[in-house]
């Protein structure tokens, strides 16, 4: 097995499929949608509604982009706060309209701009926070790739998180990390390892419900599995009435950090 900082490479390579590439071929009849009614579109989080298996979704992505100018363009995958409140706009519209959302996460954080700060990200973060607590739809969120601090926990606070084996979760980077607690960037493995970071130490601590299989070799087999277990997801999610739902997902936020003495 890899241990965490080899973990946290392949979370960020650059040959991984990035989110425009699971909405395409996962969902069907995406009709993006464009900025925050506040400030401006932030091209870092792409968002819209879509279906699957004749279900109204809305899908929201974090976008790193593929090639050197749509990076850029995608600002690395770092959102604004324009991002994050469009983000929240559509998911307050999903509610509306009783549509379950879908949440595709892939960000090392949120960009750390003086803009940003001026605009308020750490209000759009918080927001986002509180709003998805008692969201009256389903939500899911995926990890795909990287998954750092606030920017990937704003579109993670869902009813089941799911990560592929190769992504990583955490409150800072491992490099972060290093360089805080030891002043030595040379110590990023210990610090990968002290995280606990993994797909694995997730689901080991409950932050996760679900690691998903990675196929290089063929996109289109992991595409048919999240297909259908979103659908199953899904399904069971829609036969709970929304006070269950809410409840659930207050407790499954509730038992993060629970620990036994013997």
């Amino acid at each position: 097995m890899n241990n965490a900082y080899e973990k946290v490479k392949l979370s960020r390579a650059k040959d991984r499929p990035t989110a425009l590439k699971y909405i395409e071929n996962v969902f069907e009849d995406f009709i993006e949608f464009h900025g925050d009614r506040y400030f401006a579109d932030d091209p870092s989080i792409v968002g819209g509604i879509a279906s699957l298996n004749g279900i109204g979704i809305t899908v929201i992505g974090i976008e790193k982009g593929a090639g050197t100018k749509e990076k850029i363009r995608r600002n690395f995958g770092s959102p604004n706060p324009e991002g994050y409140r469009k983000a929240l706009r559509l998911m307050k519209q999903a509610e509306k309209f009783s549509r379950p959302v879908v949440c595709i996460v892939d960000t090392s954080g949120a960009f750390p701009g003086i803009g940003p700060e001026e605009r308020g990200q750490g209000l759009a973060i918080a927001s986002n926070l509180m709003e998805m607590m008692t969201l009256k739809t389903p939500i899911l969120s995926i990890f795909i790739g990287e998954g750092g601090s606030g920017g990937a926990l704003a579109l993670a606070v869902a009813d089941e998180v799911w990560m592929l084996e190769n992504a990583m979760y955490s409150v800072i980077s491992p490099e972060g990390c290093a360089s805080i607690l030891w002043k030595d960037s040379k110590r990023v493995k210990d610090a990968a390892e002290s995280l606990k970071l993994t797909a694995q130490d997730m689901l080991e601590l409950k932050v996760a419900e679900k690691i998903i299989p990675e196929n290089k070799k063929d996109f289109s087999v992991m595409s048919r599995y999240l297909k259908k277990h979103i659908v199953e997801f899904l399904k069971e999610k829609q036969r709970l009435d929304i006070q269950t739902l809410l409840e659930k997902r207050y407790q499954r936020f509730r038992a993060y950090g629970e620990f036994f003495e013997k």
